[in-house]
């Protein structure tokens, strides 16, 4: 069972580190991951995106599943 704190996690918000949404992907989350994604995305256009991509790390580190 993986909870918060768990290798997976760990892994996972590394990889949501370096691209949003990518820790939730790979924790099987699809339309979490391609929310976070997108909402990045669109973010980072107007030098937010930062916002989103906290959330995803943190998200993706504290998954209990």
């Amino acid at each position: 069972m993986s909870g918060r704190g768990s290798t997976g996690n760990v892994i996972a918000a590394l990889a949501s580190f370096f691209i949003p949404g990518l820790g939730q992907l790979l924790q099987g989350r699809l339309i979490k991951a391609a929310i976070q994604f997108v909402l990045a995305g669109a973010l980072w256009l107007i030098w937010m995106g930062w916002i989103i991509h906290l959330w995803s790390i943190y998200d993706a580190a504290t998954f209990k599943g």
